[in-house]
């Protein structure tokens, strides 16, 4: 693992409202700025491009160290209508700097003092640090707890995403959260064209998430901006270089990109009833927290 240089700053503000039509939450919460999991298709490499200082988005990690105070100033106020939270939506609460700063811990009771709901997103064990605050949380408002999970392939994740934990320990992870009052699911995404797609690796991670009695498997095709886009097909490049001209033209190709996916969620699909594995993430939402979460066509996929 890279070393990291942390580097800790303050907010003006803990959550970040999303207005998008097409997205079951209205706020976003993230601790920190950059991840150290490496992940070589990470859409919020541009995230860095905002800040001062060291701008290695996977070994310079800001930290945030006001955010609790920030959080209770907005979760106290009369305004506050215990909408439901969106945790880690563009860098990883439970990255390997929360083991060395422990702010989820006190997130977490501040949600439960105010009875917020909230959905956290992780690729990391360290979330079960935190299960009995979790568990209590679920009880008093609502948890949700999802797993960034692509492939079954132990190897293929060390190259793609190197320093998270093997999805061995991830689906563990979920069913050990079966045990509390959240609802669990698998975040199967990104989906890449010729690398994670194949029938036989779905077939063994459907099987998987069936095995950990998941509620739900939430899939979505590989999305590439800004920097990303180029850091992504260099790495291609350098370590897959037989799909390398292919990807790169499929993603220059619109409709054909758009064929492609018709095409392989039509075969998620079937793996999916193979299983008798849940598409409905945003019913998850609502039993989790009560709110109503948005009718969204992405999320209905089949």
């Amino acid at each position: 693992m890279r070393r990291a240089s942390y580097h800790e700053i303050t907010c003006k503000t803990a959550l970040n409202p999303l207005s998008s039509r097409f997205l079951p939450f209205s706020w976003d919460l993230n601790i920190y700025r950059g991840c150290l999991h490496g992940c070589r298709y990470c859409y919020a490499m541009y995230s860095h491009d905002y800040l001062a200082g060291p701008l290695d988005f996977f070994s310079d990690i800001h930290v945030k160290v006001n955010i609790v105070e920030a959080l209770e100033k907005k979760l106290s106020s009369r305004s506050w209508q215990r909408q439901t939270i969106n945790i880690g939506g563009v860098t990883d609460s439970y990255q390997p700097a929360e083991a060395r700063y422990r702010l989820m811990p006190e997130i977490l009771r501040l949600l439960i003092k105010y009875r917020t709901p909230a959905v956290i997103s992780t690729k990391s064990t360290l979330i079960l640090r935190d299960y009995d605050l979790i568990d209590e949380l679920s009880r008093v408002a609502g948890a949700n707890i999802a797993a960034t999970i692509i492939s079954a392939d132990d190897s293929f994740l060390r190259r793609m995403e190197p320093h998270a934990a093997k999805p061995s320990s991830r689906f563990a992870m979920l069913k050990a959260f079966k045990r509390s009052g959240a609802s669990v699911g698998v975040h199967l995404m990104p989906l890449i064209p010729y690398l994670n797609d194949g029938v036989a690796d779905l077939d063994r991670l459907c099987a998987m998430a069936r095995e950990s009695r998941v509620d739900y498997v939430l899939p979505g095709m590989l999305y590439l901006r800004g920097r990303t886009r180029g850091h992504f097909f260099e790495f291609i490049r350098r370590e897959y270089a037989d799909c390398y001209r292919q990807l790169i033209a499929l993603y220059q190709q619109r409709e054909q990109r758009q064929q492609y996916k018709t095409v392989l969620y039509r075969q998620l699909g079937a793996l999916f009833r193979k299983y008798g594995l849940s598409r409905d993430y945003p019913t998850m939402l609502r039993k989790c927290s009560g709110d109503s979460p948005p009718e969204n066509p992405q999320l209905s996929l089949f």
